[in-house]
């Protein structure tokens, strides 16, 4: 009786076993049926593989995505097994999540064209859409707009229903509303509002957006068109605001490259042709500061740029005052010679640093606080440029207060209007000129430590800037700070607004021969100098 019931068990026992054994297969759910139309290497599959992984919720479906969009997801079409090799070399299969030794033989990366990359770019914006973390919200949100894909509508509302941060709500519905657009069977009051929402948006993406709408209903077409040509005038607006922040920016440059310049030509009347080597003096005593600090000192590295300012004005003002000591004294009143000389000087410091450095150029990089840009409207402004400007003004009025309440900013005025009764009165003209001039150069040394954040630091870096130094002083005013100033800004504004129409070379020419023409008029250029010798 006992060993006929153990008979009986151990039947029932191998049967349920072997129902198991069969039904295995049968308990593969939706997602590994997706998963498994990968291997079918037929796009049209590989599409419903995507809109099923993507619905279906599973842990898997994101690492499925993403790897499809790097091609790193591998499909046997054998086995009908499909592979994820992740970013760190190790392959899981990509229904269970279990590890593999390595791919089979007939393994091959799937395929996928340009409908299928717009897919995955919206399969994956749809599968972050809730994701706890912002950025990746707003990335997927614009993803969306981008694609407006009709089967992630449902999603998009109920991340738009549950989101609290302001700007990823409009985003969202901003997203909504690309859907509706493209959307067949929406109705014209719901592609209506869409379009206020896209317009209301005013960005390229939003004129790319409703100038490809197909066939709409007439009151919808009236209304994306009335929407295309408003969204033109604003942009059009916000590149004239580009233009001239652009304008902005390189005027800082001229400025910062001109102010020693100005000081130099004005108090002294020397055409120093060596002045753009200065300021490559200056840039490179940047890129020592910051080579030291990171090979001894790697913490300090966002403090680089506060550490050299001070270094760049030391070496290049010693250098400028040896400069003025060795050379410049001698020739005072043979501006051809001093022309001559000043430009041999610049080619002699020139090969000395590509001696010293190497002729090809040398990596300054940017602290954290100088990296990156934001949004203001419709322009971008990046941070290097910004804090550019700022420092240009404040070196402008660093310059200014010193020439005003110091002695030697006195001294340095009344050499300026009047050399030889400044000379009568005391004042040694000698000390001033190379005070003057070790200033200037300090000042052109202090402009390559902020010119090294946003060009190449090179041996020719100085040669980029000295010709325009020249034409921001003579058209602003020689020796006149605040004509610097204006003549910066104003050739910078001018210059920028000129190359989006006649290009970068013809931009200059025409510049060139603006002020040409302006000097013929006002050869003092905008701010003359006042002063006994100088009406004389």
């Amino acid at each position: 009786m006992f060993a006929n019931c153990i008979d009986r068990f151990r039947t029932l026992f191998l049967s349920i076993l072997l129902l198991s054994c069969f039904a295995v297969p049968a308990l593969a759910g939706p997602f590994e049926d997706s998963v498994a139309k990968f291997a079918n290497d037929e796009f049209s599959d590989t599409e419903e593989a995507i809109g099923g992984v993507a619905a279906s919720g599973n842990a898997l479906a994101s690492p499925i995505i993403s790897a499809l969009q790097d091609g790193r997801l591998s499909a046997d079409p054998d086995s009908k097994k499909v592979f994820i090799t992740q970013t760190d070399g190790k392959i899981i299969d990509a229904a269970t999540g279990a590890a593999v030794d390595k791919l089979p033989d007939n393994a091959a990366a799937v395929r996928l064209n340009n409908r299928l990359r717009r897919t995955v770019d919206a399969a994956l914006g749809g599968l972050t859409l809730l994701s706890p973390d912002p950025a990746k919200r707003l990335a997927a949100a614009q993803s969306v707009f981008k694609s407006h894909e009709e089967n992630l509508l449902p999603t998009v509302e109920g991340a738009l229903a549950k989101e609290s941060v302001k700007s990823i709500k409009q985003a969202f519905a901003e997203a909504r509303a690309a859907i509706i657009l493209f959307k067949s069977d929406a109705s014209d009051s719901d592609k209506l509002d869409a379009v206020a929402v896209v317009k209301a948006r005013g960005d390229q993406e939003a004129l790319a957006l409703l100038t490809g709408l197909g066939d709409q209903p007439p009151l919808v077409a009236q209304a994306a068109a009335t929407a295309v040509t408003s969204i033109q005038s604003n942009l059009a607006m916000w590149s004239m605001v580009q233009n001239a922040w652009y304008g902005l920016s390189l005027g800082s440059v001229l400025l910062l490259a001109a102010i020693g310049l100005a000081i130099t030509f004005g108090v002294m009347g020397v055409i120093n042709m060596a002045h753009g080597e200065m300021v490559m003096l200056g840039a490179y005593t940047t890129f020592v500061v910051q080579e030291v600090i990171r090979t001894r000192y790697p913490a300090l590295f966002d403090y680089s740029l506060l550490i050299a300012v001070p270094l760049a004005f030391l070496v290049a003002g010693f250098i400028g005052v040896v400069i003025e000591r060795t050379i410049i004294r001698f020739l005072y009143g043979r501006p051809l010679e001093t022309l001559l000389a000043t430009w041999g000087l610049s080619l002699v410091l020139q090969q000395a640093v590509r001696t010293a450095f190497g002729p090809t150029n040398r990596e300054v990089g940017n602290p954290s606080w100088m990296s990156g840009a934001f949004e203001l409207g419709q322009i971008t402004i990046t941070y290097n440029r910004l804090w550019i400007l700022c420092f240009t003004l404040a070196v402008f009025a660093i310059l200014l207060a010193m020439l005003r309440y110091t002695a030697l900013g006195l001294e340095m005025r009344a050499v300026t209007q009047n050399r030889r009764m400044a000379a009568s009165m005391g004042i040694a003209t000698s000390r001033v000129d190379a005070l003057t001039f070790g200033l200037g150069s300090g000042i052109a040394g202090i402009a390559g430590v902020a010119l090294s954040q946003i060009d190449n630091v090179s041996p020719n870096l100085g040669q980029s800037y000295i010709i325009d130094s020249f034409m921001v002083v003579v058209f602003g005013g020689v020796g006149n700070l605040w004509g610097t100033l204006v003549g910066a800004f104003t050739l910078g504004i001018a210059n920028k607004f000129l190359e989006p129409v006649a290009g970068a070379v013809l931009g200059k020419i025409a510049i060139l021969v603006l002020i040409i023409l302006f000097i013929q008029k006002r050869p003092r250029g905008l701010f003359a100098l006042k002063g006994r010798a100088v009406e004389a």
